[in-house]
């Protein structure tokens, strides 16, 4: 953006601060007139840049969340340059009539430009070579008067966060409508119109081809830097999650090599401490004859010898060599015959 003297002095160069005549003015706007020269009211361009900032960084934030922002100037002197700017922003744009329920009513607006966009695309893609050539003119002259009222809005899908108008005095169709709808309305105000109506007034000139384009060029810029801004950090973060990505990816195959060893380690110490185990649980039996010495030890492997329990009962042994039976007292072992 331009430092404050230079955008005074261009505003001064474009006009800006020339207002309507004083049998003509609104005395709401009082606050904004500098002065009267030859019967006309001199708007004040402190005033005016204040309102030019405030409005500014306002729609730079709206187009930073990501919403859109209409433009609205039916004035012959506005059309082209509203329209160029609005398209260089991609923003939605009203240069010729503004239909009676375009906002209030969109949803009826939205049904006339899927029409719109049904018959270009039966134009282009040879639909409409079957038919005769009188029914093709009608389609085509159809669609040319829709795009012209309707071309502007063809690619909103739902009703804007905030309308910038260029007169609101001759936009106030547009204004009462987006009032109904609680939309952030900006505006160009000059001294005949009412400045309290609209939630950003800019007051300046707004009949001068001139003072409409540096006004609009400047809250323009101001759009694109918000747009700007937000693919910026949309970038970052596409770059943080990647980043995010990469890492969890490292630290599972890191986990998972872990997780082998252990496990290799684990089989080891279990084998070995299962191997010592067995080794010393089966010695102290295998004397002939000999019976159970102690809870855990093996069976005995003698001829003929009886064998004792640690309960305390016992049965003579067998030719074989059977272990003793009985537990600790309660009932006598069988007899064998």
């Amino acid at each position: 953006m331009e430092d404050n003297k230079t955008l005074h002095q261009q505003l001064l160069e474009a006009g800006v601060h020339f207002g309507h005549l004083k049998k003509k003015w609104n005395p709401k706007m009082l606050p904004y007139i500098f002065a009267e020269k030859n019967g006309i009211h001199i708007i004040d361009l402190n005033k005016t840049i204040e309102g030019l900032d405030e409005a500014a960084a306002a729609l730079k934030s709206i187009a930073k969340s990501g919403k859109k922002i209409m433009f609205v100037a039916t004035k012959k002197q506005a059309k082209e340059i509203v329209a160029e700017a609005a398209a260089r922003a991609n923003m939605p744009y009203v240069t010729e009539r503004w239909l009676g329920g375009m906002l209030t009513n969109f949803s009826t607006i939205r049904k006339s430009v899927k029409k719109m966009l049904s018959i270009e695309k039966m134009l282009q893609d040879g639909t409409m070579d079957s038919v005769t050539k009188k029914e093709r003119l009608t389609l085509t002259r159809s669609k040319e008067k829709m795009e012209k009222v309707l071309g502007g809005i063809s690619q909103m899908g739902r009703t804007p966060a905030a309308l910038f108008m260029v007169d609101i005095s001759h936009e106030h169709i547009a204004l009462a409508e987006a009032k109904r709808l609680g939309i952030a309305t900006f505006a160009m105000v000059d001294t005949n119109s009412d400045p309290t109506k609209v939630d950003f007034a800019i007051p300046a000139n707004d009949d001068a081809t001139k003072s409409i384009a540096i006004i609009t060029t400047y809250l323009t810029a101001a759009i694109l830097e918000g747009l700007q801004e937000r693919a910026q950090v949309k970038e970052n973060e596409e770059e943080n999650v990647d980043d995010n990505t990469d890492n969890k990816g490292r630290g599972l195959e890191i986990t998972e090599e872990d997780n082998e060893g252990g496990r290799g380690r684990g089989r080891g110490r279990g084998r070995s401490a299962g191997a010592g185990a067995g080794a010393g649980a089966g010695a102290p039996g295998r004397g002939p004859g000999g019976g159970r010495g102690s809870a855990g030890s093996g069976p005995s492997r003698g001829p003929g010898g009886g064998g004792s329990r640690p309960g305390g009962g016992s049965r003579p042994g067998g030719p074989g060599g059977r272990p003793g039976g009985g537990a600790g007292g309660s009932r006598p072992a069988p007899t064998r015959h």
